[in-house]
């Protein structure tokens, strides 16, 4: 049947029909606990795609799976179904009315998306998950999804307007505000039985709702048939909005608001109008310490009379995971003592002094965060913290199944006496963290789920809280929805009335349960269709790096937990999904299919090879950005797990030419130097050209980089300046042979402020072996170039200092898992290597100032000079630099050095908001990778250096990859910054 469908459909549709294993096991898993395998996968590119799916479906009696970015934390996104992917092609933004306040989009639109438009016209969605930057709003509205503003916006289902919908039998309808005595619908309709089945729930389960339901407003178990009466056993507390929930008339109703937390199993929406609110020009903080964590709940009612617009709880727990990171700890100066809990307390609104006042009411210990700065600081003590906390490389990891729970406030402290108490009985602790203010906390047992002990905790566990939370007149589901994780609580919680009346609903357009089956009413026992279940095992290969950090080879692939941050719209990490939008192409979904490959017991030779095959074309578009390192909460690093497979991958199956080329450059460089010239004459021939391109599979647009006329040899720029510093100078392939004016200007601004510099032997640090799988080789000029820095330093006390970003933080990071007997040896190496950008940031020996002066002018420092001739400099890191940590002196580095280097010497930066520029080494110049190549590059580079340029700017970047792409792409030079700080030197 499957196999009729899809031909079938195949025949009208425009998007894509995918039943393939590896398509299958990328859809697999979301955010939660849980793993399902699906039929196959649908990915509509129009409307008319998504309708026909939806009603040949119904025709051929297949179940469907609507599905935004698979960001669920309760299981609700995956199921034995054809997933429908809205999130690549059904993503416009229909259309804003800043009159009447409200936005249309498609159910793909990402909410942050939605946001900034709406942000221009001083508008924004209200309800504010921390989702935001990959949640979908059909997402977002099927999972009734809310945030830490709640306490003033309400929930998801008080901002649904209206929605055009598609039945599982493929008809169409609108729901929005309607009349129940004067109802549109066609006659026998599934419109018409909805109609009529909210009519009844009106007239005949009224009683039984209002009896059976949460004592909290903020709830998502279940349907939203309390909106219907329309009633709620709450408001929540700044509700600015009108009557809550909102109504049309009396004798009105509004059905859109039944699909907030429906999880797509009434309907597949196709459309939808959203209510906007204002947003607020000013915010403020205040942060209050406490003896516990309850002690801290206890307090949120009384903060709460002075109208904050969010309360949220930060604990002992990742307060202490954050300082335990050198990088992290010197931001956090504003923490005084050893707080078992925080309170952040902000209030926004149009007055700045009245926020100032308003957050001084709270009392005289509170802390006030008052800058942009120092906001920032205080809310990455929780990002940093729960991003450490959900990372740690053990098989005992925080599970996300109690973490949903909303109590009414008042009764908030004694909620946490009491699960304390439930989990020193089964001998764990959680993180309790997140919306104090509408009386949610997030709580993350930690748990083997590997153990048969860890999955009976998970029963047990669960089954006590929702026994503690009905006690307490609480939702066991306040945001992140029922799916498998709770929705077995729904019978005990509203009882058999109450069931009925969902039930109705789900009859009414759905009578053959085809639409995310096995939900709601009908989801499998909490503890079933578990990722790691009792027969799991995983049989890696052997690796060449050392991965003892991240439990083994297996734990570090295991490290993923599906969160799906590696979707965000922008940002660093997965370049090529934000280029592609494919599942395949982000860290989750490179991830999901090495998990597959080292675990999977069932599968034919045949099923082994295909997945194999799409692993490595997953990973082969993989630019090994490091961008998931820093933005991954659980900091996977796929560049690392890359470099493993292919290390794998290439003991089987043959290589290209071109590997040897890119990995041994360095080599071959040197080698072909003293032909320099006749090199550059050959390349520049395009018959030659073409051959060439021809046999290595090279990308004919690109134009291969020429040698120097002159290169650094041995002799150093000499200047009169007194020597104060020396330090090893790590040199490069790409600057020394290709681009030597970059190098000349080092040594220049380096002789200028009184630095010696001592040649190390050889180029690079093995940046080029790593990128192709040649770990072998990169171990063996680590070793070089260690004994080289050993010899020449004894005392290890000097600074090494590079150019090429990739070269120096590979020093930096891989040497450690490349020689993983040396660990002690190399963490100190590590903390006096510098970028070129970093180390002149730096005080010198003296310990007085930085290093970047004109040492030979005492009169007149760079800066000063350079304030006459001011010039505006666009700014593209390398993205090695933007994965970089804060450094343990607290002074800048990454891509920041190289701004504050730059406005150091006088310029004006603007940083451009970009991720990676799509070359990456060797990978935009492979003909297969042109086009990635090029979209990522026109992603946000691209356009802003043209913008720039075009306003009289220089452009200034620090990797060689990106400014030969910048180059290429654009049209324009762009700088190595020490180029454009050597300009400001006297001759």
């Amino acid at each position: 049947m499957l196999k009729e469908f899809s031909a079938e459909l195949g025949r009208e549709l425009l998007g894509e029909i995918r039943l393939d294993k590896a398509s299958r096991v990328l859809y697999s898993t979301d955010a939660s606990i849980y793993q399902i395998e699906p039929l196959g996968v649908i990915i509509p590119r129009n409307q008319e795609d998504l309708h026909a799916a939806v009603a040949l479906a119904g025709k051929y009696k297949l179940p469907i799976l609507p599905r935004g970015s698979g960001s669920s934390l309760a299981g609700q996104a995956i199921g034995p179904a054809l997933i429908l992917d809205c999130s690549r092609w059904l993503n416009t933004l229909v259309e804003i009315d800043p009159d009447t306040r409200t936005a249309t989009v498609e159910p793909g639109l990402i909410l942050a998306r939605l946001n900034a438009v709406a942000g221009r016209m001083g508008l924004t969605f209200g309800p504010d998950p921390a989702s935001a930057e990959r949640a979908t709003m059909g997402g977002v509205i099927g999972n009734n999804a809310t945030g830490a503003h709640s306490i003033r916006y309400g929930m998801t289902a008080d901002h649904i307007s209206s929605a055009k919908v598609v039945y599982s039998d493929g008809s169409s309808a609108e729901w929005g505000p309607l009349s129940l005595e004067a109802s549109q619908a066609t006659p026998d309709s599934r419109h018409a039985r909805l109609v009529a089945a909210a009519r009844a729930i009106r007239q005949e389960y009224e009683a039984s709702i209002k009896a059976s339901y949460p004592r909290t407003w903020r709830n998502s178990a279940g349907y939203r048939l309390n909106y219907l009466l329309p009633w709620s056993p709450a408001v929540p507390p700044q509700w600015q909005e009108g009557p809550y929930p909102r109504q049309v008339s009396d004798s009105g109703i509004n059905l859109a608001p039944l699909l907030a937390g429906s999880e797509g199993t009434l309907a597949v929406i196709s459309q939808a109008r959203v209510h906007l609110v204002p947003r607020e020009p000013h915010t403020i903080l205040g942060v209050m310490a406490y003896n516990s964590v309850a002690e801290a709940c206890d307090d949120v009612p009384r903060i709460l009379e002075f109208n904050p617009s969010a309360v949220e709880l930060v604990p002992r727990m990742l307060i202490r995971l954050a300082r335990g990171i050198p990088a992290y700890a010197a931001q956090m100066s504003w923490v005084t003592g050893d707080p078992a809990a925080l309170l952040v307390v902000e209030f926004s609104g149009t007055s700045q002094d009245g926020l100032r006042s308003a957050v001084k009411a709270l009392g005289p210990a509170v802390q006030i965060a008052e800058s942009a700065a120092e906001q920032l600081q205080v809310w990455n003590v929780r990002k940093v913290g729960l991003g450490i906390f959900d990372s740690q490389p053990a098989d005992e990891r925080p599970v996300a199944f109690i973490e949903d729970c909303a109590i009414p406030v008042e009764k908030l402290g004694s909620f946490v006496r009491e699960i304390e108490r439930i989990l020193a009985a089964h001998g764990t602790q959680a993180a309790f963290y997140a919306h104090a203010s509408a009386g949610c906390l997030h709580i993350r047992p930690i748990l083997n789920l590997k153990s048969a002990p860890g999955r009976h905790a998970l029963r047990s566990i669960a089954e006590a809280t929702f026994a503690l939370t009905q006690q307490m007149r609480g939702a066991m589901s306040s945001e992140h929805g029922d799916g498998i994780a709770r929705a077995e609580f729904l019978q005990k919680a509203y009882g058999p009335e109450v069931l009925k009346a969902m039930r109705l609903i789900k009859k009414a357009v759905d009578p053959d349960g085809l639409l995310n089956p096995e939900k709601m009413q009908d989801a499998p026992s909490l503890d079933t269709h578990l990722r790691y279940r009792e027969e799991y095992e995983t049989r890696a290969w052997a690796p060449g790096m050392d991965f003892s950090r991240n439990n083994q080879l297996s734990g570090a692939i295991e490290q993923c937990n599906g969160q799906g941050v590696c979707r965000k719209d922008g940002g660093v990490m997965c370049p090529s999904f934000q280029a592609t939008r494919e599942e395949a192409n982000a860290t989750r979904g490179r991830a999901n299919l090495l998990r597959a490959l080292i675990s999977s017991r069932e599968l034919t030779a045949g099923e082994r090879q295909y997945l194999e095959a799409a692993t490595f074309q997953a990973l082969d578009l993989c630019l090994a950005c490091k961008g998931c390192k820093a933005e991954c909460p659980s900091s996977v690093d796929m560049a690392k797990l890359k470099y493993e497979f292919q290390h794998q991958y290439y003991r089987t199956h043959q290589r290209r030419l071109r590997d040897y080329l890119f990995a041994y450059i360095n080599q071959l460089a040197k080698a072909g130097a003293m032909f320099g010239g006749f090199i550059n004459q050959m390349i520049a021939a395009p018959p030659v050209r073409g051959i060439a391109n021809a046999i290595m599979g090279l990308a004919g647009p690109r134009i291969l980089p020429e040698y120097s006329r002159v290169t650094v040899a041995g002799s150093i720029a000499q200047d009169t300046t007194p020597v104060i510093d020396r330090v090893l100078f790590l040199r490069d392939t790409f600057t020394h042979f290709f681009e030597s004016e970059i190098e000349q200007a080092v040594m220049k601004v380096l002789a200028a402020c009184g630095i010696e510099v001592v040649l190390l032997s050889g180029y690079g640090a093995g940046r080029t072996y790593l990128s192709k799988g040649f770990i072998e080789q990169a171990r063996r000029q680590a070793e070089v170039t260690l004994a080289n820095i050993v010899q020449l330093d004894p005392s290890t006390s000097l600074p090494v200092i590079g150019i090429e970003p990739s070269e120096v933080y590979t020093l930096r990071d891989e040497w450690l898992d490349l020689l993983p007997d040396r660990r002690d040896e190399l963490e100190r190496l590590a903390e006096r290597t510098w970028l070129i950008e970093e180390y002149l940031l730096r005080p010198g020996s003296d310990g007085k100032a930085p290093i970047l002066r004109v040492a030979n002018n005492p009169d007149e420092s760079m800066t000063e000079k350079a304030h006459r001739e001011r010039k505006q400099v666009l700014l593209h890191g390398h993205c090695y630099q933007k994965s970089q940590p804060p450094a343990t002196d607290g002074l800048s580095n990454g891509q920041e050095a190289s701004a504050q280097a730059l406005r150091a010497v006088g310029y004006d930066v603007e940083v451009i908001p970009s991720g990676c520029c799509g070359m990456a080494g060797a990978f935009g110049y492979e003909a297969e990778h042109y086009d990635v190549s090029m979209r990522v590059g026109e992603l946000v580079l691209l356009p802003a250096v043209r913008r720039g340029h075009a306003d009289g700017a220089e452009v200034a970047a620090p990797g060689t990859s990106c400014r030969a792409q910048i180059e290429h792409g654009a049209g324009i030079r762009a700088y190595h910054p020490l180029e454009l700080i050597a300009r400001q030197l006297r001759a």
